[in-house]
């Protein structure tokens, strides 16, 4: 990628976080990851063509311009934090996402909570917003490329670059309860 298609792609991501809250592929990967969707499938959902999505979550597009669309994007927030601090399960998630699918996106969403029913947010929620935030700086081969960088002097914070920067979920989680003592 030149200069000038890595500027626009900042662009792009920086109108994406004022529109959206943050970058749609840091969005659209939370809720693959949580709702246990791939593209394909998330794109059927929301009513996108998956080319699309993929020129969405790469910044090589910034807006999303259908309304409705946007509003099933809420909607699968919503579902994403549901099913994230346990009140919805999985059976569930996917009859929901049915709905969504074919919801026209009648009445705008409130913005979803991040939080679970007592006010904590969830070990998922926290890994997913750390990963989000890194993944927002930089794409996972930079990423991968400064955890050998640093490795060799601070191992521990490579690690965490690796994990959180460019490794699954799961993981991630797993790491972060490790280190919760």
């Amino acid at each position: 990628m030149d200069a000038a298609q890595q500027d626009a792609t900042a662009r792009a991501r920086e109108l994406q976080r004022s529109w959206y809250g943050e970058p749609l592929g840091a969005l659209f990967r939370r809720l693959i990851d949580d709702l246990g969707l791939n593209q394909a499938r998330l794109a059927s959902v929301l009513g996108l063509s998956a080319p699309m999505l993929s020129q969405l979550m790469s910044g090589q597009r910034a807006k999303i311009g259908n309304p409705a669309v946007v509003q099933r994007v809420q909607a699968l927030q919503e579902l994403s934090t549901q099913v994230a601090d346990g009140s919805v399960s999985a059976v569930e998630a996917a009859e929901r996402m049915e709905e969504v699918k074919r919801s026209s996106g009648g009445s705008v969403l409130n913005s979803t909570q991040t939080t679970a029913s007592s006010g904590a947010p969830t070990v998922k929620r926290v890994v997913r917003e750390i990963q989000s935030l890194l993944r927002s700086v930089a794409g996972a081969g930079d990423i991968i490329d400064a955890a050998h960088t640093l490795a060799p002097a601070h191992p521990e914070l490579a690690e965490f670059l690796r994990v959180y920067g460019a490794g699954r979920t799961a993981e991630a989680v797993a790491h972060y309860e490790a280190h919760q003592s």
